[in-house]
């Protein structure tokens, strides 16, 4: 909904704005036209990137309520980890998280303890560990804590069930 309102803001202001001026020579100015230009791809770029991501978001939310209340903590909780780490340390862009990697993760109630837990990031996997509290109805976050670890060598990949 916010990038709609947005987006109408957009063609209000464009709707809005005055006619070109001209110069001596009865031809429209251009000064600044390339500004604008750039200024509304930007607009347009951020307003696809947050629809995509709302979307994304959207497919999530949908799959985690399919899932059994066990499962959709820990895909909740892997999912944050990824978002997070993706946001807070840019050197790491993950598309995968598992929680189980290396040992098994400890819960109790809405909160799930990572100890052992791994996640990709640029075709390398990284050790990962993450305190994670949901709401009750396990469908939102509501304390996170992480800590990126060590590099996983590729050779160790296959004990703990990692991929390429």
């Amino acid at each position: 909904m916010a990038e709609q309102s947005v987006a109408g803001k957009m063609e209000e202001w464009v709707a809005l704005s005055p006619p070109p001026r001209l110069n001596g020579a009865g031809a429209p100015r251009q000064r600044g036209t390339l500004r604008m230009r750039a200024f509304g791809l930007a607009v347009v770029a951020a307003t696809i990137s947050g629809a995509t991501a709302v979307a994304a978001d959207g497919r999530f939310e949908r799959t985690l309520k399919m899932l059994a209340p066990e499962e959709r903590l820990e895909q909740l909780c892997d999912y944050t980890a990824m978002t997070r780490i993706r946001t807070e340390q840019k050197q790491y862009r993950p598309d995968r998280a598992v929680a189980n990697a290396m040992a098994e993760p400890k819960a109790s109630g809405d909160t799930l303890e990572v100890t052992g837990g791994a996640f990709r990031s640029r075709k390398k996997w990284y050790a990962l560990s993450y305190r994670c509290t949901s709401t009750p109805d396990r469908m939102n976050v509501v304390a996170f804590h992480f800590t990126v670890g060590a590099e996983i060598p590729e050779e160790k990949w296959s004990s703990y069930g990692l991929w390429d």
